[in-house]
């Protein structure tokens, strides 16, 4: 498999970690590049006494002529240069760097010059400076191959966790109207065919939470259940298996998560919240729904740590496995019978 990083915050931990991940696989006999910045990267690798061999690549199309990461040495596309690297800070620059090398990396995927794509984390107020509508990578990427609402899904591999989100980023005040207007029958019937294809699961089994307390009560605490979400669930059953609506706190404390494949989130925090509590260290970011394999670690840019030396790489090596994992799924789904 040919995966490409996208180098993230070049003054957060982005290039740290891709640089002790690449440690890590660089033995695998997979194929690795850096979309982002070579003197970012340059830069951690050495102030940070990794070792690493760097090589830049200037020329995108001698990538499709050769293996493009030689045992050893990590070769970084260049594809925007910030004239100052300043570890734990926010700056337009750096938000610009970050999203052009999320969209060369892309392109790459796209073109078929890789495979799979990891995005190491950006920082949403560096990109809103920069001048960008879309400040997160999920939106991003959803606008860059025409998707309107691609899926942010999180999975931990050590406990087997997969938590998906109906709504994404967005204001509590907002969640109620946005689950009334959606396809909620597309996004599960969505949902189930992705984990068809990437974790090949032949039979998914989802779980939906509910999206008031206590799933409501019977209608005491809001309508939604009784009006959206049960009658969705029941026009599904016959094709996909789908239960609840479930109170989020009981299921997640009794760890019924444990008898389905996928938990499916009303709102950001109701899923989040339990999910990072849980995963924290090995959580990892799927965007699913787009016709590229796109993951990335589940944390942030670590302003208070960069540069340093301290962070850990191990979402980030978890979700380049991952990546390699669908890609090969997807493959295999591709493949005639």
């Amino acid at each position: 498999m040919r995966v490409v990083w996208s180098a993230g915050d070049p003054h957060g931990i982005g290039p740290e970690i891709i640089l002790k991940s690449f440690l890590k696989l660089k033995q695998s006999g997979h194929s690795f590049l850096v979309a982002g910045s070579y003197r970012v990267m340059e830069y951690y690798r050495k102030s940070l006494d990794l070792q690493v061999t760097l090589e830049l690549v200037e020329d995108v199309l001698a990538l499709e002529k050769r293996e493009y990461a030689a045992y050893g040495v990590l070769r970084v596309l260049s594809v925007a240069e910030p004239e100052n690297i300043v570890p734990g800070t926010i700056s337009a620059e750096a938000g610009r760097v970050a999203m052009e090398s999320i969209h060369a990396a892309a392109e790459l995927c796209r073109e078929g010059v890789c495979d799979a794509l990891v995005t190491a984390p950006i920082n949403k107020e560096a990109i809103a400076l920069a001048g960008y509508r879309e400040t997160g990578h999920t939106g991003f990427l959803g606008s860059m191959f025409g998707i309107a609402s691609p899926t942010m899904m999180f999975f931990d591999p050590v406990l087997n966790l997969m938590v998906a989100l109906a709504t994404i980023h967005e204001p509590l005040e907002k969640i109620p109207g946005l689950i009334r207007m959606m396809d909620l029958d597309a996004f599960l019937s969505a949902l189930a065919a992705s984990l068809k294809s990437d974790f090949g699961i032949a039979h998914p089994r989802i779980a939906v939470l509910g999206l008031n307390p206590h799933a409501s009560d019977g209608g005491v605490m809001g309508c939604e259940e009784q009006e959206i979400l049960r009658p969705c669930i029941e026009r599904l059953s016959a094709r996909i298996q789908v239960d609840g609506p479930f109170p989020a706190d009981g299921f997640f404390g009794a760890r019924s998560y444990k008898n389905y494949d996928i938990v499916v989130a009303m709102y950001h925090d109701q899923g989040l919240l339990p999910f990072k509590v849980l995963a924290f260290d090995t959580g990892v970011n799927v965007t699913l729904g787009l016709p590229i394999v796109r993951t990335s670690p589940d944390h942030g840019t670590g302003f208070d740590i960069a540069g340093k030396g301290v962070a850990s790489e191990r979402s980030c090596y978890e979700a380049t496995l991952l990546a390699i994992t669908i890609a090969n799924n997807r493959k295999q789904t591709l493949q005639p019978l």
